[in-house]
C-alpha cells in the first residue's frame, strides 16, 4: 500500500481537512500503530489517547506503556485513561465488547471537546468492516446493518477503511515500525473473533476473493440504501404521525414489513419483535410489545408508540395544605371564597369542587377494574372503562389516565370529566380550584 491511497480515501469522504487536529485512539496494535504513523506523516496535529481496560492482566499494562513510549518518539501529546471494565459492564447489565465501546468512544469525545480537536480517528479498517457485516447478518439486520462501517459518524473517522488488514501489515514492515500483540485476538471466545478465525478463512474455501465480494456488495448496499432512504422518508412523513402508526396507510405500502423494521428501529425494536408486532396486524388490539427504551400497542387503527415510564408508585397523596403538586399531574390547588365576583371557567384542566363535600388527604392514583363516578351533568353511575371506551380512548391513554379521589370516591378524571357528587352548589361557600399545568 501507500500513503496516497489513505490520502484519496480521506478526500473523498471528506474526512479530515488539513492540518487537522486529531484524537487519534492508539492501542498500540498494528492497525492503531499503522494509523499513528500515517497521520502524523501528513501532518495532521494528533493527540494520542490510550485506554486500558484492565481485561488482559499484565499485557493491558505492557500496551499503555507501549504507547506512552510510542508517544515520546513522536514527541505527541498523551492522554490515558484506566476502566474497570467488567464492573461498568455490570452495572450497565452489558456485554464486555459493548462496555469497553461505550467506555472508549465517552472518552474520546471528553478528551475532544478538552483539546478542541476537529476530529477522532480510530484505526477501523476494510476487514473489519466485512466482520461487521458478517456479525449482523447472523444476529438478523435491516439494509442498514449490511452496508459495513461507515467511514464516518458525527465526530469519530475512520480513515483506513480503505485498507485490508494485510496492507496494514506490510506497510508496517516497509516502515519497519513495531507494535503488540493482543493474545485474545487468537481466540475465538468472542463472537467477532469466531467469524474472523473459523467463518471467514471457511468461506475462502469456496471462494478466495470472498472479502472483495463482501465488500463490493457492501458498496451496492449503501447506495441502494440512499435510494432507500429517500423513499422511507416519504412514506415515514405519510404514516408515522404524533408517534402513532397508521395501520391502514401502512398495508398499502409494497413490504409493509420492512418498513415497519425501518420505522421502529431507531426505537430499541429488534427484528424479531418486529416481526411479532406485524403478525399482530391479524390479532385483536390490544397487545403491547416492548423493547429497551419504547413501547408499542396494537390499537384499533394505529400502532402507538410511547416511551417506557420509569414510575414505580401509582398511588400520590395531595394534603390539605398543598399548593402545587409536580407529579405525577402537574397541579395548582386553590381555596377561593365564594362572593359576588367569582365565577366558573370552563376548560377541561381546571376542576371546581365544593370543599365541604372532600375530605383530605386526597388520592391521585390510577384507575382500576370496577371503579366507577357518576359522570358531571348525570344521575346514573357509569364504570370508568365504559367512560374510556366511549371516548375512544386507546389502551396508552387508559394507562396515562389518573384520577382525583376522595376516599374511595372518584371526584374528577383529571383533565377529562368531573363527579356530579362534588360540585358547586347555590349553597357553596368555599370552591377548591385544581388546575392542570401545561407541560
Amino acid at each position: 500500500m501507500s500513503i496516497s491511497q489513505v490520502v484519496q480515501y480521506i478526500a473523498e469522504n471528506q474526512l479530515l481537512e488539513d492540518y487537522s487536529k486529531v484524537i487519534v485512539g492508539v492501542s498500540g496494535g498494528a492497525d492503531s500503530v499503522a494509523l499513528l504513523d500515517i497521520l502524523h506523516s501528513l501532518k495532521y496535529e494528533c493527540v494520542v489517547a490510550h485506554c486500558n481496560f484492565h481485561l488482559r492482566g499484565e499485557e493491558s499494562n505492557r500496551d499503555a506503556f507501549f504507547v506512552e513510549e510510542l508517544c515520546i518518539k513522536y514527541n505527541l501529546k498523551y492522554e490515558r485513561i484506566d476502566f474497570d471494565t467488567e464492573a461498568y459492564a455490570e452495572l450497565k447489565s452489558i456485554s464486555i465488547e459493548m462496555a469497553a465501546r461505550e467506555l472508549r468512544y465517552n472518552w474520546f469525545e471528553q478528551i475532544r471537546v478538552i483539546h478542541l480537536a476537529d476530529r477522532i480517528a480510530v484505526a477501523h479498517h476494510r476487514d473489519d468492516s466485512i466482520e461487521t457485516i458478517l456479525l449482523n447478518l447472523i444476529r438478523g439486520t435491516g439494509i442498514r446493518g449490511l452496508t459495513g462501517i461507515n467511514a464516518q459518524n458525527e465526530y469519530i473517522v475512520r480513515p483506513l477503511l480503505c485498507l485490508g488488514r494485510n496492507e496494514i501489515l506490510d506497510y508496517l514492515k516497509e516502515r519497519k515500525l513495531s507494535y503488540v500483540d493482543d493474545s485474545t485476538n487468537s481466540e475465538d471466545l468472542y463472537t467477532r473473533n469466531k467469524i474472523r478465525l473459523n467463518i471467514i478463512p471457511l468461506l475462502e474455501t469456496i471462494n478466495p476473493s470472498v472479502k472483495e465480494s463482501i465488500n463490493r456488495t457492501a458498496e451496492h448496499l449503501r447506495q441502494v440504501e440512499t435510494i432507500y432512504n429517500f423513499y422511507m422518508a416519504q412514506v415515514r412523513n405519510d404514516i408515522f404521525k404524533d408517534d402513532a402508526i397508521d395501520i391502514k396507510s401502512l398495508i398499502r405500502y409494497i413490504e409493509p414489513e420492512a418498513i415497519l423494521y425501518e420505522l421502529l428501529a431507531p426505537y430499541k425494536f429488534n427484528s424479531a419483535t418486529v416481526r411479532q408486532i406485524f403478525e399482530s396486524l391479524i390479532s385483536q388490539p390490544g397487545k403491547i410489545f416492548y423493547s429497551e427504551t419504547h413501547k408499542l400497542i396494537r390499537d384499533r387503527d394505529y400502532f402507538i408508540l410511547k416511551k417506557k415510564e420509569n414510575l414505580s408508585v401509582d398511588s400520590f397523596t395531595i394534603r390539605q395544605d398543598d399548593s402545587t403538586i409536580a407529579y405525577p399531574v402537574s397541579m395548582t390547588i386553590k381555596t377561593i371564597i365564594i362572593d359576588e365576583n367569582f365565577s366558573i371557567e370552563k376548560n377541561k384542566n381546571i376542576l371546581y369542587i365544593d370543599k365541604s363535600k372532600i375530605s383530605y388527604p386526597l388520592i391521585i392514583r390510577r384507575w382500576k377494574q370496577g371503579d366507577w363516578f357518576i359522570p358531571f351533568g348525570m344521575k346514573g353511575k357509569k364504570k370508568v372503562s365504559d367512560y374510556f371506551t366511549d371516548k375512544k380512548y386507546s389502551i396508552f391513554d387508559k394507562e396515562e389516565a389518573w384520577l382525583l379521589c376522595s376516599g374511595n370516591d372518584i371526584v374528577w378524571i383529571i383533565g377529562e370529566r368531573s363527579d356530579e357528587r362534588f360540585k358547586t352548589e347555590s349553597s357553596t361557600n368555599e370552591v377548591i380550584k385544581i388546575q392542570v399545568l401545561e407541560n
